[in-house]
Parts: structure tokens; C-alpha cells; sequence
């Protein structure tokens, strides 16, 4: 039985926008990394003697012909090994280890300092499913499982929550305000599914209090105790 790969993992989200991302090798498995990464906004670069069309002729993409050469890792944000030299990945992670930088050491979770989660995207709507590095096909099976749950209805309602938030950060200076759980159920998406966005932006001012004289009040404690079930 495969151990976790970490004891207590965090989740998180990375802005890689505009920052050096380093991906070692330069084969089918790299290339996808590195479209993941150039998706993000990062800076891509990649080392590999050879490498695989996707990569060789990505304009861009910085290509390196050549080996990886010792603690140069150390110039990026986060890398991605992936050849099929184990002795090269445990280099890139030791050199990560010791600059500070994130690695990802593709299968090789020993050698990984965070790993890749299966990503469901429906507009700015991410959801993630991690097994903990213990059998990414199962994440996979999950990914696919919840494409079929969340459609582009979601990413619409998505929008519409963000703007009616930023209504309520207008009138009352917060968006944590009671009600948030009670107006996102089924029947909001059933409106967003079927065009009526006027009557659910409705249906939210109204449950929010954006429609009562003075705005909605917030809990004279700040919130419910959880920021996230009065926050969306």
C-alpha cells in the first residue's frame, strides 16, 4: 500500500503570473507541465537535450538543449522535473530543497515538494481533487465524475454571486453579511440555467438584504463564525 505523500497537506492556489517556471525534460510529460504552467501565466523554460515538437516548436517556450546543470533551479519560482532519470529529479528536488524553490518530481512523489491536483474549470469555479499523491488515476476518475456535475451554469453564477458581492461591499463596506448559504441552492442555478438572470440577481439582493432600506446589517459580531459561510 502506497504511503501519502505528505502528512497534512495545503491546499492552495499560485499566482505564477509573470514569474520564472523551470520544467526538466523535455518529453510528452513535460510538455503537459509545461502547458499547465504557460496556462498560468508563467515564465516556462525548459532543459532537455531533446525534446518533444509540443515543446521545440512552442515559441513560448525557452528551450535549453542541454543537461540540467547543478543548483540552477535556483533561479525560479517553482519547478517540474520530469525526465526518466530518477537521479536527475532527485537532483532538481535536493538543488529546490536547498534554494527554497518548489518542485514537483513527476511520479515520483519522494522526490516533491507539492503536487498537482485533477482540475475541474468552469470559469473562474476550480475544483480540485488530490488523493494525496496516492493514486492520481483515481483523481482523474473524480475530475471526470464532477465535469459532468459542474457545467458553464455554475461559471455564470459564479458571476452573478461576484457582482451582487460587490454590491454589498459598496453599500455596507462587507460582503459578510448573513444569508449567503440560504440563497445559493438549486433554484438559483435553475434560473441561471434557464436565462432568468434578472430574477435571480433579485432573488439574491433580496435574500441578502440589498433590497430592505439602509442595505443589509451585518451580524454585530462580524459574521457566523466561519467566514466562509457568510462570505462567498
Amino acid at each position: 500500500m502506497s504511503d501519502p505523500v505528505f502528512a497534512a497537506p495545503y491546499p492552495v492556489n499560485l499566482d505564477l503570473r509573470r514569474r520564472r517556471a523551470l520544467v526538466v525534460g523535455a518529453g510528452p510529460v513535460a510538455a503537459r507541465k509545461a502547458a499547465g504552467l504557460l496556462s498560468a501565466g508563467a515564465v516556462v523554460t525548459v532543459v532537455a537535450p531533446d525534446a518533444v515538437p509540443e515543446i521545440a516548436n512552442d515559441p513560448d517556450v525557452r528551450w535549453h538543449r542541454r543537461e540540467y546543470r547543478r543548483g540552477e533551479v535556483a533561479s525560479y519560482r517553482v519547478a517540474i522535473a520530469a525526465t526518466n532519470d530518477p537521479a536527475v529529479n532527485r537532483q532538481v528536488a535536493r538543488d529546490g530543497d536547498a534554494a527554497n524553490v518548489f518542485v514537483n518530481s513527476a511520479d515520483d512523489p519522494a522526490n516533491c515538494a507539492f503536487i498537482l491536483p485533477s482540475v475541474v474549470t468552469r470559469g473562474d469555479l476550480q475544483v480540485a481533487v488530490s488523493t494525496n499523491g496516492r493514486s492520481p488515476a483515481m483523481a482523474r476518475w473524480a475530475r471526470r465524475r464532477l465535469e459532468t456535475v459542474f457545467t458553464d451554469v455554475h461559471a455564470r453564477t459564479l458571476d452573478l454571486l461576484s457582482e451582487v458581492r460587490d454590491e454589498l461591499r459598496v453599500v455596507n463596506g462587507t460582503s459578510e453579511v448573513p444569508g449567503w448559504d440560504d440563497v445559493i441552492d438549486d433554484e438559483l442555478f435553475e434560473l441561471v440555467a434557464a436565462g432568468e438572470l434578472e430574477r435571480a440577481r433579485h432573488r439574491l439582493r433580496s435574500g441578502l438584504g440589498l433590497d430592505r432600506p439602509g442595505g443589509p446589517n451585518p451580524d454585530q459580531n462580524g459574521s457566523a463564525g466561519d467566514p466562509e459561510r457568510v462570505s462567498s
